[in-house]
């Protein structure tokens, strides 16, 4: 059984910060990569940001040069730093691992999601 558990969502102003973060648990053998995806209200799901195990990073444009996505291996946690947060940053947030299991092949897994809101 394998968990994600994201938090640090929250109300943040325009222009202000936030960094979520993502720990995976459970009978983890390996992950290969760790990311991020959220989904606004009447919209669908949509990537942000992804990195790997050795570190390659890639975002959406929308996000490049204000969101940075790192990990830690050693703890199977993912962070997402947002700067310059705008409104339309506005949605639920959800973690996303692909992950080796000790009893089973890669699966795809994600987390309960958190909301971040931008609003003055």
């Amino acid at each position: 059984q394998v968990q994600l558990v994201e938090s640090g969502g929250g109300l943040v102003q325009p222009g202000g910060s936030l960094r979520l973060s993502c720990a995976a648990s459970g009978t983890i053998f390996s992950i290969n990569h760790m990311g991020w995806y959220r989904q606004a209200p009447g919209k669908q799901r949509e990537f942000v940001a992804r990195i790997t195990t050795g570190g390659t990073t890639n975002y959406a444009d929308s996000v490049k040069g204000r969101f940075t996505i790192s990990r830690d291996n050693a703890k199977n946690t993912v962070y997402l730093q947002m700067n310059s947060l705008k409104p339309e940053d506005t949605a639920v947030y959800y973690c996303n691992a692909l992950i080796r299991t000790l009893t089973t092949g890669f699966g795809n897994y994600w987390g309960q999601g958190t909301q971040v809101t931008v609003s003055s």
